[in-house]
């Protein structure tokens, strides 16, 4: 479902967009519900992208240990 959204500018970015929508063959109503499509989706896949990096580093990583982990003090023995 569509629903008309009102906005309000100053008059020189209105004719601004007019010159930017004519100059793509589009409307100036088009180029602003492009660009918050654009917006919205790009929110949306930063909120997935952060989600799966966080459960990624809940599972943790193995870097090569073979789940075998050594403690702090081991790491750090002097021999």
């Amino acid at each position: 479902m569509k629903r008309n959204l009102t906005v309000e500018l100053d008059v020189e970015t209105i004719r601004k967009a007019k010159v930017l929508a004519a100059q793509r063959d589009t409307s100036v109503s088009r180029l602003v519900a492009d660009e918050i499509e654009r917006l919205v989706g790009d929110a949306e896949a930063y909120e997935r992208a952060k989600a799966d990096a966080l459960e990624m580093l809940d599972r943790g990583f193995d870097l090569g240990s073979n789940g075998v982990l050594v403690s702090r003090d081991e790491l750090h023995e002097r021999w």
